[in-house]
């Protein structure tokens, strides 16, 4: 819900005071936290999810990234670990398992937010880091797979040893379905991966490998569509399929994994009177300023002319927004730019020893 309109002062008691909350924590705010320490800003920061790292934490916590600057490899839980490891000398505070429900600007221009949980907080900035919003994965809608979901039928890897020399069914045509179509090449006992159709959503250089693979017999490609739940007195034992030319074809498994993408949701920050376009926040260049002075939005959330949604984006975002946020915070001050390489502050709110 947004409010445009003065609030009592008895609206603000029992809030936790803030110069700064962050709206999101996966990669993008949780550097957010290190870029406003750095310009000696204390942060707040409240995720949905009951733990820090957004998508990355939560659906694909083993994807390798590659394109980190300077980490040639990263999988997505280290990279997620990693950020956390730089933020801690900044000591923000958490709000884990959580929905940021409410934003009424104030009188004097400062901010009061509500969470699902009764949370309170008046806070004179904002930064929107939710990456997609709310999000859920699209669920395998066939006949018998509700039971199966979480113990055969997955939508996230959270620990790829679980489906070592098991038999695998992946579907999807996305970069998720074949990345781990690939990397469960040769670790599992088999490997079929289904597809809709012969056109793929995911990286041309990993459909080339995938279809090597199908055609040296390392594993198998089936175009078809899910129908139903193979089982056997309450035993999951695979899926059946319905392929392109009309043949049922029953597809063994020990565990299907579903990579159909997610249903994204801004949730309830599209109440909150900002400005959207497709489901993203709309946001300048120089400051990531949203429409409403005050509140800014970095990552995947956000979007402008030239936008990329790549996490190294966000950084560069999160980077000039916490400028912004220093400077909306004192205007009478400017803000210098000093090296975290040889100035003595940054090495003090770094820790670094003398």
């Amino acid at each position: 819900m947004f409010v445009n309109e003065s609030a009592p002062s008895a609206a603000i008691d029992g809030a936790i005071q803030a110069d700064a909350v962050i709206v999101g924590a996966g990669p993008c705010g949780l550097f957010q936290i290190f870029e406003l320490g750095l310009l000696g800003i204390h942060a707040h920061i409240v995720d949905s999810l009951k733990h820090p790292g957004g998508q990355c934490s939560e659906l694909y916590p083993e994807k390798p990234i590659y394109d980190i600057p300077a980490l040639p490899v990263c999988g997505a839980q280290e990279l997620v670990d990693r950020l956390l490891q730089q933020a801690k000398p900044f000591n923000a505070q958490f709000h884990l398992g959580q929905e940021v429900t409410e934003l009424t600007v104030l009188e004097d221009h400062t901010f009061l937010l509500r969470t699902s949980l009764d949370t309170r907080f008046h806070t004179r900035t904002v930064i929107i880091a939710g990456g997609l919003g709310s999000f859920q994965p699209r669920r395998l809608s066939v006949e018998g797979a509700e039971a199966f979901e979480g113990s055969r039928i997955h939508y996230k890897v959270k620990s790829a040893a679980e489906f070592t020399d098991k038999r695998l069914v992946i579907f999807g045509g996305g970069d998720s379905a074949l990345d781990w179509t690939l990397e469960f090449a040769g670790k599992a006992r088999s490997v079929t991966l289904v597809h809709r159709r012969s056109e793929f959503r995911a990286a041309p250089a990993s459909v080339a490998r995938m279809r090597d693979l199908v055609q040296h017999r390392s594993i198998q490609y089936v175009e078809a569509i899910a129908q139903s739940a193979i089982t056997e007195n309450g035993e999951f034992r695979g899926v059946r399929v319905k392929r392109t030319d009309g043949q049922l074809e029953e597809l063994e498994a020990d565990h299907v994994l579903v990579f159909f993408g997610l249903h994204p949701k801004l949730g309830p920050i599209a109440e909150w009177g900002l400005g959207i376009d497709k489901r993203a926040i709309n946001v300048d260049t120089e400051k990531f300023q949203t429409n409403i002075p005050g509140v800014f939005a970095v990552g995947d959330i956000n979007t402008y002319p030239g936008k990329k949604k790549l996490i190294l984006s966000g950084f560069h975002e999160a980077a000039l927004a916490a400028f912004a946020v220093a400077s909306h915070l004192n205007p009478a001050k400017k803000v210098p730019l000093q090296y975290t390489t040889t100035s003595p502050i940054m090495h003090k709110r770094l820790g670094v020893p003398d």
